[in-house]
């Protein structure tokens, strides 16, 4: 008895050290992007679900996930990736166009129609042409994301381009930041964490952002109307989920499968939800007494106007194939 007793300890003993080599051996990656964690902001569900699904997959590949800006600042996390030094990001694309220019038509101006035809675009020229530079400059895309956006004002509502005179606001990249000026704007540029705070210490009259975000920060807080994307949607955003290449390439082949197979379920899950973003955000402002107001197909011609003039006459004058890049996304119905 005293032998089987000590063997089947000693068995136990050699399973628990198993275990613990088991978890020294597998891999560890880092995974940071700026919104609140575990309160239903879209982008956290799809890093985290990617983490639970490599999990799942038993490659010895752990993901850590660190939100609400707690690894790297919003804009940080570009380079971060670029050089290895983070692994994983869900990341507004055009926070990088002051390394790539070419960025900025992932927030152009009315350039993507509505959720559908931001599907569309996934599969196009333009968004390869797009993903080589992604992947030349040291990325890899795990799953694709949309978001539609609109305005908010602490003044009054943003219709026709008349209405944001005089109003300070932030827009998240440089052609829209282009076309407010063209339309009578200041702007202060900032990460959409940074909007809330902005608004309450008076820095901000009025911001673009995601439906997403509108919510995640709880901006209802602070604006008294809402000018929500609606029919006419001049604000549509790539958010994808990123991945360093040379965390990437540091994986086995199972490891990377189980990656890029967690990456699609994710982006299945952004695809059902983008939506229903769009009525989340309605109902929150509105339970919130903010006023709501969607434009007019005259008021988003009278934006597109100066976005001609503005956004995308500097867009394809300045920015290396910027004309050719516009006209491949301007091709896609």
């Amino acid at each position: 008895m005293m032998f089987i007793k000590a063997f089947k300890i000693g068995l136990l003993s050699a399973a628990a050290i198993l275990t613990v080599v088991n978890i020294a051996s597998a891999k560890s990656l880092k995974a940071s992007h700026q919104w609140p964690g575990g309160k239903g902001d879209v982008r956290d569900i799809m890093v985290q679900m990617i983490a639970e699904e490599v999990a799942k997959a038993n490659v010895d590949l752990n993901i850590k996930v660190y939100p609400g800006k707690s690894l790297f600042k919003p804009k940080d996390q570009w380079q971060a990736m670029v050089k290895g030094q983070l692994d994983i990001s869900a990341f507004p694309l055009d926070y990088a166009s002051g390394y790539h220019p070419q960025f900025s038509a992932t927030l152009m101006p009315g350039l993507v129609k509505n959720h559908d035809h931001a599907l569309r675009l996934n599969d196009s020229p333009f968004m390869d042409d797009i993903k080589k530079i992604i992947n030349d400059a040291g990325i890899v895309v795990l799953s694709d994301a949309w978001l539609a956006g609109g305005f908010a004002s602490k003044k009054n509502c943003i219709l026709g381009p008349e209405t944001m005179k005089g109003q300070v606001t932030r827009a998240a990249g440089p052609a829209f930041e282009q076309m407010l000026v063209g339309a009578g704007a200041s702007i202060s540029s900032m990460s959409s964490s940074a909007i809330y705070q902005a608004m309450q210490t008076g820095v901000l009259d009025a911001a673009n952002t995601s439906s997403g975000s509108f919510v995640s920060y709880r901006i209802y807080e602070q604006v008294k109307c809402l000018t929500a994307p609606g029919d006419y949607a001049l604000w549509f955003m790539y958010e994808p989920i990123l991945m360093s290449k040379k965390s990437f390439d540091s994986l086995n082949k199972a490891q990377q499968n189980a990656l890029m197979a967690a990456g699609k379920k994710a982006e299945a899950y952004m695809t059902g939800e983008a939506k229903g973003l769009d009525d989340k955000l309605v109902a929150a402002y509105k339970k919130a007494g903010v006023k709501v107001v969607t434009m007019t197909a005259a008021q988003a011609a009278a934006w597109k106007d100066i976005a001609d003039k503005t956004s995308y006459k500097i867009f394809s004058e300045k920015v290396p194939g910027g004309k050719e890049l516009i006209a491949k996304a301007l091709s896609v119905d």
